[in-house]
């Protein structure tokens, strides 16, 4: 399976359609930040056209959407916030939003919330021969959520659950600056980098797990 996953495109949605077409995935993850506190009528006109493009997309929502999000995109099925979705033995599940920042963004939760989207989801996907949680912010204290102060700014509900559940994959984004990939124990985690620069990522999954960082110009 060829899996495309996008985080933070924050408007920039011809640069991802181009993409799209050219990279021909069976599963296409939006891994949040889709918009710039864009509307829900935003949202769905968008997700329309990429749903025209690829008949598996997936999404979850970032700190720089709207809570508001997750009910559309769960309306129409494709929602992994809290959910969990198998395709072809793959098991797909997510949260949306981010823990709590300084920035007071839209949509910020906290860790308590985290943890317990992630196991409502994984519960529907446990049984999946491969495991691939899809959340916005990255694990904390890992590469791929380090701030340029150097800081880790990521997650401990989402470092936990990797620790003690180790998924197959972690696909997470937000901190732009943290671009790269990071493994724990059996765990491989890609934070995609900002889709709005031109960054995502290409996952191969055959009798191995091959994660390709990728850039368009």
């Amino acid at each position: 399976m060829k899996i495309l996953a996008f985080t933070d495109i924050h408007g920039a949605y011809k640069k991802v359609e181009e993409i799209i077409k050219s990279e021909l995935a069976d599963v296409v993850i939006i891994g949040g930040d889709l918009t710039n506190v864009g509307s829900v009528k935003e949202a769905d006109r968008v997700i329309e056209s990429f749903t025209r493009l690829s008949k598996n997309l997936f999404c979850i929502a970032g700190n720089m959407d709207l809570p508001q999000h997750d009910e559309l995109y769960l309306n129409k099925s494709i929602g992994l916030n809290g959910n969990g979705i198998v395709v072809q033995d793959i098991g797909f599940f997510g949260v949306s939003g981010s823990s709590y920042t300084s920035l007071n963004t839209p949509y910020e939760i906290s860790e308590e919330t985290i943890a317990d989207k992630i196991i409502e989801g994984y519960t529907k996907v446990k049984d999946a021969k491969i495991k691939i949680l899809i959340s916005h912010t990255p694990p904390y204290g890992t590469k791929v959520d380090i701030i340029r102060m150097g800081i880790h700014v990521g997650s401990t509900a989402v470092r936990e659950f990797t620790d003690d559940y180790q998924p197959d994959v972690v696909v997470c984004g937000h901190i732009h600056e943290a671009r790269g990939q990071d493994v724990i124990a059996k765990t491989k985690i890609v934070n995609c980098g900002p889709a709005s620069r031109g960054y995502y990522v290409v996952i191969d999954i055959n009798d191995n797990i091959d994660i390709l960082m990728k850039e368009k110009r």
